[in-house]
């Protein structure tokens, strides 16, 4: 707690102490503040370091941010980052805090597997020469408002970054860079406005809390598909939707996240490791960068087209609860370009655990189960944040954010109030059965608990370009609805008794179970869906 702070504002970014470390304002009473540190501030009881009474606390004034550019895709971030770097606008030096640290950076500077405190630097490399072209309708002269594209920087083989005006800015052109080589620090737009100038870069400040504005909301209307026939053909989801998949040990999590990042109809992907034990972060840092694509016949890695997020149990609450809001803001970005990312979260329940231990430390009200009352709102207000929109500024665009969300429930217990909450706001739930795993059926997704409300949805998709595709999904629900009853008629009198007609009912429905549902990843000819 600090106090001389009148003026300060809830989720307000401070520095503290002599190392200045990152905190935010959570509770305010009069002017005495609560804080919430990212950084650990443990003392030290042999060289007397940490955080102790008397020490300063300095105000910045201003929100936990992120930086939005050139450089974000095939990086891995940590969850804590502080700056100074230049304020463009202003023409004065002014203090930029995001949760958004490089861990390349990081293992270059320290030599170390570790991470100190206090470290700052950039969390875009400011050195890198990024090729610009301008767009040819923006000349001197030209009126431009937020989220209208000025430039465009390619990033890699699968991303061209569309550089966008912020969405809160406008003005009349004044100056535009011609094309060429020029890094991240480099004016490349300057504006006019009421007589006042505004210089732009190709770096965007956000607050990761807000919402990034769009034109307008559309009802989604294409598949999010996925590389897994039981998900793309009797569950699908859409582009702009929400999924919930329980986090049990060993179902096969990890084989859906890989075949969404493979093989998924995504433009990019962004993969938030909120809460992740050590041993299994180290896993996704691993084998990411060693997946690979096929992109117009040529190979390259899937990290071409996704960032990575990480975030471990050892780190501070406050950090793990603010690493989904980073990946959302991250996502809403790359959506405002016009691409159609997928976030995937991995597992909201460490998060709510977080807000949670926020919650308790604030005295707050608990509600079911300890977690704080409005447990349901900070959830439905996360998955809101997915959608298919038509996007800010010209030219007139579509993107989308579809958010794929894990729980972990205590015991699977589907009951406990995460779990049910979830299943209220999502709109698509995978379930992953255990006892799929040792019948040797890939992949897990139990066909009875599952379920999709975007089926309606995409009915006219379906119509317009595979017309028997509908009828055919209706059809191998009911038999597999049959054979399950039949199943039990067989345990009980045996095989024998049933028609000819049941026989042959549970032989197709054996034939769609292990020549359609069931995949193997290293066949060929199985490992990627192509019903499509």
């Amino acid at each position: 707690m600090a106090n001389h702070m009148a003026g300060a504002a809830i989720n307000e970014l401070v520095r503290v102490g002599h190392e200045e470390l990152v905190g935010e304002i959570i509770r305010l009473e009069n002017d005495l503040v609560t804080i919430q540190m990212y950084e650990e501030i443990c003392i030290d009881i042999f060289s007397l370091t940490g955080i102790t009474i008397g020490d300063p606390v300095l105000r910045t004034g201003k929100p936990l941010s992120i930086e939005l550019g050139p450089g974000i895709m095939s990086n891995i971030f940590d969850e804590l980052k502080s700056e100074s770097c230049l304020n463009k606008n202003t023409q004065s030096k002014d203090e930029r805090y995001c949760i958004q640290r490089p861990l390349a950076m990081i293992s270059d500077y320290t030599k170390s597997i570790y991470i100190p405190r206090a470290i700052n630097g950039p969390s875009l490399n400011r050195s890198t020469l990024w090729h610009f072209t301008p767009e040819n309708r923006i000349q001197i002269g030209s009126h431009i408002t937020g989220g209208d594209i000025f430039g465009i920087v390619p990033e890699n083989q699968m991303i061209q970054h569309r550089l966008m005006l912020h969405p809160k800015a406008k003005g009349t052109v004044t100056y535009i860079a011609s094309e060429g080589n020029y890094t991240l620090e480099d004016v490349i737009l300057e504006t006019e406005l009421n007589g006042e100038k505004s210089e732009h870069t190709m770096v965007q400040i956000w607050p990761i809390r807000q919402m990034r504005p769009v034109t307008e909301k559309l009802v989604p209307n294409h598949p999010l598909l996925m590389g897994q026939r039981v998900l793309d053909s009797l569950f699908p989801c859409v582009q702009g939707g929400t999924i919930a998949i329980p986090n049990a040990f060993s179902c096969g999590k990890g084989a859906i996240t890989q075949s969404l990042s493979k093989y998924s109809n995504s433009d990019a992907m962004v993969y938030v490791g909120c809460g992740e034990r050590g041993n299994e972060m180290v896993e996704v840092l691993q084998d990411f960068p060693q997946l690979k694509m096929e992109v117009e016949g040529k190979e390259v890695s899937i990290m071409e087209r996704t960032t990575l997020v990480a975030n471990t149990t050892n780190m501070p609450v406050a950090v793990r609860e603010a690493s989904i809001y980073t990946g959302v803001t991250l996502s809403e970005y790359f959506r405002d370009m016009g691409y159609n990312v997928t976030l995937m979260a991995d597992s909201t329940s460490r998060w709510v655990e977080a807000l949670r231990e926020i919650s308790i430390g604030l005295a707050e009200m608990p509600g079911d189960s300890g977690y704080p009352a409005y447990l349901g709102t900070r959830l439905a207000s996360f998955y809101d944040r997915a959608g298919h929109v038509r996007c800010l500024g010209n030219p007139e665009r579509e993107g989308s954010v579809s958010i794929v969300g894990t729980v972990s429930p205590p015991g699977s217990d589907f009951t406990d109030p995460l779990a049910a909450i979830t299943l209220s706001t999502v709109q698509v739930f995978w379930a992953l059965d255990k006892k799929l795993a040792q019948r040797k059926h890939f992949p897990l997704v139990n066909w009875f608990i599952s379920y999709s409300k975007y089926t309606h949805v995409l009915d006219d998709y379906y119509e317009k370009n595979f017309p028997e595709f509908v009828p055919l999904r209706m059809k191998c629900k009911e038999m597999l609805e049959e054979e399950k009853s039949l199943s039990d008629i067989v345990q009980l009198v045996g095989k024998s008794s049933l028609s000819e007609t049941d026989k042959i009912t549970l032989e197709i429905v054996r034939i769609i179970k292990e020549d359609f549902l069931q995949q193997n990843i290293f066949s060929s000819y199985d490992r990627q869906d192509d019903i499509y």
